[in-house]
This record gives structure tokens, C-alpha cells and sequence, in this order.
């Protein structure tokens, strides 16, 4: 990733700029969107295990509120940026918008490798980086959640801190908790499950069918396992994945089980039995039917995309398509189903813990996944519907339905 994050958060303003355009909206609709409301940089001091002190830095943004109060997950990465955090947070906006989820968009980060942190010194920065934000933080202000590298355990220290600082209880701060904490069990496997239920919709407009399609998944955490994990419900064989690592290829098909083990052994999906070994470069041209792009930002580029073979991609990372390779994709007939989107499972389930929260309820994992499929077919209902209507990509598209929800609040709210 180029250091800075800045192209990202350029590529966010230029998709936003453009569905404006599109829209017809008034200039002051842009010039409210293409900068955060707000963007707090803190240095959280950690006393190592080995008795040294190290600071560390880190970052909560709110991009907007017009919807309702700012939604967005935490990550630790050694390339965190201000810039990348604030990418992060408009497209967590527009993500939250295209459902018709009542938030805003936030996003937050600190700058490590939670890699090379012990257990103590991980639940030192977290609680570090809680007191250091706190004032923006609130479950009617700010909701985090897990991102990169941040988990269910994270989060029960985010809410745990955040509470003492307040005197209360205060389960509705924070989603993906532990289910104990008042977390939902559909949580861990929701950005999965949605991205899937993308995959089957466009699959089935696209008159493609998914008894033994072939996918490879280009990233192998837990958005990446999980996706594939449930794509094996749908009858489609894994046939490549990849990790920091390297990659692992099959023409017969791997069970991603099996090489989730593989990797929890050796650190790295390269090498499973019966695969080989394939060059970064050559990763996303290998003939597959669905490509599910689950790593960072920037994996298709404009060099890579003219190699794509596949007939679907399908977003489970944020932005993992740059603009110059989606002008490529489209003239080449691919469909790509954005992160926005695709991805935005994971945000919907959080707005189901956080309402149960608020409300003291719980509701049956059942019942979650229902209430998950409703939504997910529907918004992607609306989103091709706008492709279809106004002939323009899918990314377009959702972009199109995005901006307009959010210019109609800001609108009615007396902000434009």
C-alpha cells in the first residue's frame, strides 16, 4: 500500500464526487463529503514486557452523521495512516447508507504489528487507545467494531474501559463482542454470509450457475475463510487462495477447512497438499468463475485486471479495486459487486447487537440470519436495479444509491 493511504482516500472522493455529478447535486453536496466531519490523531503510550516504553499512533474519524451515529471497525496494521483511516470511514458512510442502516461512517486505527505484541501489552494499547478517544466515543454517538486484526476480545476491553471511564455498563458501545458480553453469534460469520448472498444474487442474474463454480479468494483471514467456508454451501469449489505468505492452487479443489489448519500451522496457506505454488502476479488470472477479492486496498490495479478470467468478482475487502482497473473490468463484461455492498454484512449485523443491546433483547441466530438475507437481497435488489435503469456499473450504482440517502438527510437536517 503507498505510504500515506493518500490514493485511497483520493479514489473515495473521486467515486463519491462522481455519483454527485451524476445525481445532479448541488457543489455544497461534495464539498460536505469529500472531508470527514472530524479526524482525531492520538499517541497511546505502552510500557512493554521487556520494561521499555513505546508510543504508539493511532486514529478515530467520523465521516459523517448525517444518517445517525458514526459506525466503524478498528484496525491494527503497521501501514495505518490518517489518510487510509479516513478513506476507510467515508466508504463505511456510503456502505451503512447503501443498506439503509440509521449510521454514519466512522472508521479507526492504530499504527502496529499486533503480531509482535504480547496479550498484555494488546490489551495495554486498546485500553490506551479507549481513554485517548473516549470524548467521541458513545452508543448514540459512536458504535467501533473489529476490523484488520481486531477481535471479539478486543472489542470486550473497548467496552470494558469505555465503562469504567463512564461509571456504567455500557454494552451498547461497541459491536462484535464476545457473546457473552452481549456480542450475537452471526457476527463472526456476517461480512462472509453477505458477501456469499451477493455472490448467489448476481450469480443468478448473471445466469450462472454455482453447483461446482469455480472461486479463488485472494486473502485468507477471517473474511477470507469465512466466505469460503460458506461458498461451499452453494456447491462451489475453492480453487486458489492466497495469503501474505503466498498462494495455493487446485484445479480439484481444496477444502478450506483443511487449509485453514495448514495455515494456522505454518503461518501461510503456500504449500497445502496437492496444490501449487503461484507468483502474486499471476494470482488473479487464473481461470476461476468467481474472483472474491478479501485482502487490503488496491489488490486489482490496471496492470492486473486485463489478465482477469473470471466472471464475477465479488468484494469482501474495503477497496480492493482501484478506478482505473474497474474501467477495465467493465469493458471487458465483468461484474463486479462493490465493497459497499458486498461487504457490508458485517455492518448490518452490528446494527442488530446494537439495537439488541439498547433494547435488553436477544434475538435467535435463526432469526439473524433471516432478518441478514432479507436485507442483503433486497439492497442488492436496489443496487442492480439502478445499474439495469441507469446503464451504469454496479460500483456506480450503489455509489448512486449511497450518495442520494445521504444528501436526502443532510437535506432535511438543514445541512445543505
Amino acid at each position: 500500500m503507498p505510504v500515506g493511504g493518500t490514493e485511497w482516500l483520493e479514489m473515495a472522493r473521486e467515486q463519491v464526487k462522481k455519483a454527485c455529478d451524476m445525481l445532479g447535486l448541488e457543489s455544497a453536496a461534495y464539498e460536505r463529503l469529500k472531508e470527514p466531519e472530524k479526524t482525531l490523531e492520538v499517541s497511546i503510550p505502552v510500557r512493554m514486557d521487556d520494561g521499555s516504553l513505546k508510543v504508539f499512533t493511532g486514529w478515530r474519524c467520523h465521516h459523517s452523521t448525517a444518517l445517525g451515529p458514526a459506525k466503524g471497525g478498528i484496525r491494527y496494521h503497521p501501514g495505518a495512516t490518517a489518510d487510509e483511516i479516513k478513506a476507510l470511514a467515508m466508504w463505511m458512510t456510503l456502505k451503512s447508507s447503501v443498506m439503509g442502516l440509521p449510521f454514519g461512517g466512522a472508521k479507526g486505527g492504530i499504527r502496529c504489528n499486533p503480531k509482535e505484541l504480547s496479550q498484555r501489552e494488546l490489551e495495554s494499547l486498546t485500553r490506551g487507545y479507549v481513554r485517548a478517544v473516549s470524548d467521541l466515543l458513545g452508543p448514540l454517538r459512536d458504535i467501533p467494531a473489529p476490523e484488520m486484526y481486531t477481535n471479539a476480545q478486543v472489542m470486550a476491553w473497548i467496552m470494558d474501559e469505555y465503562s469504567s471511564i463512564r461509571g456504567e455498563v455500557a454494552l451498547p458501545v461497541v459491536t462484535g463482542k464476545p457473546v457473552e458480553l452481549g456480542g450475537i453469534p452471526a457476527r463472526d460469520t456476517a461480512t462472509a454470509r453477505g458477501t456469499v448472498l451477493c455472490v448467489r444474487e448476481a450469480a443468478a442474474v448473471l445466469g450462472l450457475g454455482l453447483k461446482g463454480a469455480s472461486y479463488a479468494v485472494s486473502g485468507f483471514g477471517n473474511a477470507g475463510f469465512n466466505t469460503a467456508y460458506c461458498m461451499a454451501e452453494l456447491g462451489c469449489k475453492m480453487v486458489a487462495c492466497s495469503d501474505t505468505g503466498g498462494a495455493a492452487y487446485s484445479p480439484d479443489g481444496m477444502d478450506p477447512v483443511e487449509v485453514l489448519a495448514w495455515k494456522r500451522a505454518r503461518g501461510t496457506v503456500r504449500g497445502f497438499p496437492g496444490s501449487t505454488d503461484v507468483p502474486e502476479d499471476e494470482f488473479f488470472a487464473l481461470p476461476v468463475d468467481i474472483l472474491i477479492p478479501a485482502a487490503l486496498e488496491g489488490s486489482i490495479t490496471e496492470e492486473i485486471a486485463p489478465g482477469i478470467r473470471a466472471k464475477l468478482v465479488v468484494e469482501a475487502a474495503n477497496g480492493p479495486t482501484v478506478p482505473s482497473a474497474d474501467a477495465v473490468l467493465e469493458k471487458k463484461g465483468v461484474m463486479v459487486v462493490p465493497d459497499i455492498l458486498a461487504s457490508a454484512g458485517g455492518v448490518t449485523a452490528s446494527y442488530f447487537e446494537w439495537v439488541q443491546n439498547l433494547q435488553g433483547s436477544s434475538w435467535a441466530e435463526g432469526e439473524l440470519e433471516r432478518k441478514l438475507e432479507k436485507i442483503m437481497v433486497e439492497c442488492f435488489s436496489s443496487v442492480y436495479k439502478m445499474h439495469r435503469d441507469m446503464k451504469v456499473s454496479m460500483r456506480e450504482a450503489a455509489f448512486l444509491v449511497g450518495v442520494k440517502r445521504v444528501t436526502d438527510a443532510m437535506r432535511l437536517r438543514g445541512w445543505l
